[in-house]
């Protein structure tokens, strides 16, 4: 089954969401924001990812800037800013079993579900 962290706030994951449905393959919708994922969760959709915690968070959002910008953390410590504000998550995430994308470009949503 696919699972998707989804934002409902967020047109790359409303798009996302929305592909997903017209493939008309089994899903689930996690929205990550009133229900974050554990350390544990997150850690494994990570290494799913094959990325370095750093490369998930949205170093953008106004709390990575004022909070976490320029302070040195180690992964543990980056996970547990991202638990902690489940905005710093990069979104959509798309996960099917054993592997996980980052899901704002559609064709690579397409290649990764077919």
């Amino acid at each position: 089954m696919i699972q998707i962290y989804h934002n409902s706030r967020c047109g790359k994951s409303r798009n996302c969401l929305a592909f997903v449905e017209k493939s008309e393959k089994e899903f689930e919708v996690i929205n990550y924001l009133t229900s974050p994922p554990t350390f544990e969760q997150l850690s494994a959709i990570i290494k799913k990812l094959n990325i370095a915690p750093i490369a998930l968070v949205r170093q953008k959002e106004k709390i990575w800037i004022e909070n976490f910008k320029g302070t040195t953390m180690n992964e543990e410590q980056i996970i547990q800013a991202m638990l902690s504000n489940p905005i710093l998550i990069e979104r959509p995430l798309v996960i099917m079993g054993n592997k996980a994308i980052i899901g704002r470009d559609l064709e690579k949503v397409e290649v990764f579900i077919s």
